[in-house]
């Protein structure tokens, strides 16, 4: 998957698609992550790709024509193309997945008080947040959106059944994990983890999994109740029981 990030700042992706997961990915040849100035594409001799806007207000908006000249530079125009923004789609694991299936997208990060509103009207572009909040810039939203992506794609993780098993993906929050040593402090590994029996194991994270969810997301547990297919019988009994459950 080839990924085009326009922004302000490019040094500021370095420490996260060199290091870990997604540096390892990018050195296989998994990622190529592609960097784009957009201060290269200015006529100002200062570099300003920004203004004040018209119509006054506070802050600064990032002008057009830099990015015009950033979006062409990447041909972005046979390319889906996002935009990090507070007022755009809530990013979820829909787009995620969806995002997961294209060969190629740009991302644009915004700075300052956003860009010009033509940038996004002529281009199309598809405005994405991660939030209800608001950051400096649309940099750390854009490595968000990347780590996610990139997460879903065959062979970036070890073990390729793992994105989809766990949390989000699977309709429920995760369930509980632990490692060594089994006691910590007074604090025991929960005994069915240790018992080799992994019928009992799976139905204790089923377990687990569906409390947590009905207690931190009950949306999403709703959700689950309404589309969950396939229960084993033992699954179904854990199921109807923690309906019943108050928590």
């Amino acid at each position: 998957m080839k990924i085009d990030v326009l922004t302000l700042f490019p040094e500021m992706f370095s420490p996260v698609t060199e290091s870990s997961i997604l540096g390892r990915a990018v050195g296989k040849g998994i990622l190529d992550i592609r960097l784009t100035d957009i201060r290269d594409f200015t006529n100002d001799r200062h570099n300003r790709a920004d203004d004040y806007p018209f119509g006054g207000g506070g802050g600064m908006v990032m002008m057009a024509d830099p990015i015009f000249g950033a979006l062409e530079s990447v041909e972005a125009d046979r390319k889906k193309i996002v935009y990090m923004s507070p007022r755009g789609r809530l990013l979820d694991s829909d787009m995620i997945k969806q995002m997961s299936q294209l060969d190629e997208f740009v991302i644009l990060c915004g700075h300052y008080e956003g860009v010009d509103q033509r940038v996004l009207d002529y281009w199309e572009i598809e405005e994405v947040s991660i939030g209800d909040y608001v950051l400096t810039g649309g940099e750390l939203p854009a490595m968000v959106l990347i780590d996610s992506v990139a997460r879903l794609i065959p062979e970036v993780l070890g073990n390729e059944n793992s994105a989809m098993d766990e949390s989000i993906y699977s309709g429920l929050l995760e369930h509980p994990q632990y490692t060594k040593p089994r006691e910590y402090r007074g604090m025991q590994v929960p005994e069915v983890l240790v018992s080799g029996n992994h019928k009992l194991i799976d139905l204790w994270k089923f377990r687990e999994a569906l409390m947590l969810t009905k207690k931190r997301r009950p949306d999403l547990f709703d959700e689950f109740v309404k589309k969950c297919r396939n229960l084993s019988k033992d699954e179904g009994k854990i199921l109807e029981e923690i309906i019943k459950m108050e928590l």
